[in-house]
């Protein structure tokens, strides 16, 4: 069982008036085979937290510590992070104009796994890959995120995750702009992702509608840059109902 592990993790971001910090003091252990999802309001540091442990470098680690099955990630290039079993979708894909998605696709696998994948087999996996997530084998030749709609943006971030099948994914609301059918599609695919049994998910959300898909083992409440609650599956449909204010009115000082 590979476990992903999180322990009082500080982060501050540069300003123009100085560091601030974000996160302070993040505790969060996941396990394969484990869905986590973390819910709060804009601002609370939950994107901080997707990017910190992916080894983004506008955010300082100022404290604690993040290991991946005992190896220290913190200490690793992104690259290295992705090798070791790590997998970021972001919020907001970059668009990487000429580069196309199948050459993006096959350098990621190549560099993920240490050697090319073959090609006849990589394009019928990639073909396979897109139209599991509704996108034609057209769009393998269309540049990296240029002048894809929302939807096909995160439907090819699922199609990542299914081929490179790293050990946990961090999904950063991955659920933010899609209507309902395109909600389906990812969620469909990310079900696919968790039902090998084996792999660990952070999801990271607003709203409880993704989660009518996709059904946590454990939901974690993040407010002014910690973790505040945690609880099962009902926990969400909690927020649902009460929102946040509970938490300012109880003067959380997470």
């Amino acid at each position: 069982m590979a476990t992903l592990e999180i322990k009082d993790l500080n982060v501050s971001v540069a300003t123009e008036s100085g560091p601030k910090p974000i996160l302070n003091g993040v505790d969060l252990t996941i396990r394969s085979g484990e869905t986590h999802a973390i819910m709060g309001p804009n601002g609370s540091g939950k994107s901080t937290l997707a990017y910190s442990i992916a080894g983004h470098p506008k955010y300082e680690v100022t404290g604690g510590s993040v290991t991946l099955d005992g190896q220290d990630l913190l200490s690793m290039s992104v690259d290295e992070r992705a090798r070791a079993g790590l997998f970021l979708a972001m919020q907001y894909p970059v668009e990487v104009p000429g580069v196309s998605v199948a050459n993006f696709l096959r350098t990621a696998k190549t560099a993920v796994d240490g050697e090319a994948p073959k090609i006849r087999t990589w394009v019928r996996d990639v073909n396979a890959a897109l139209e599991r997530v509704q996108l034609d084998n057209t769009f393998s030749q269309r540049s990296v995120n240029e002048g894809f709609s929302g939807g096909e943006k995160k439907r090819h971030e699922i199609a990542q995750l299914e081929l490179l099948n790293p050990a946990f994914a961090v999904l950063d609301e991955t659920d933010s702009g899609l209507d309902i059918d395109a909600l389906r599609v990812v969620s469909d695919g990310v079900n696919r992702f968790t039902g090998q049994g084996d792999r660990g998910l952070l999801l990271i959300t607003h709203y409880t509608r993704i989660l009518r898909y996709i059904t946590p083992d454990f939901v974690h409440v993040f407010v002014r840059g910690r973790i505040a609650e945690q609880g099962g599956p009902e926990l969400a449909e909690r927020l649902e109902a009460e929102g946040y204010d509970r938490y300012a009115l109880k003067g959380a000082d997470a």
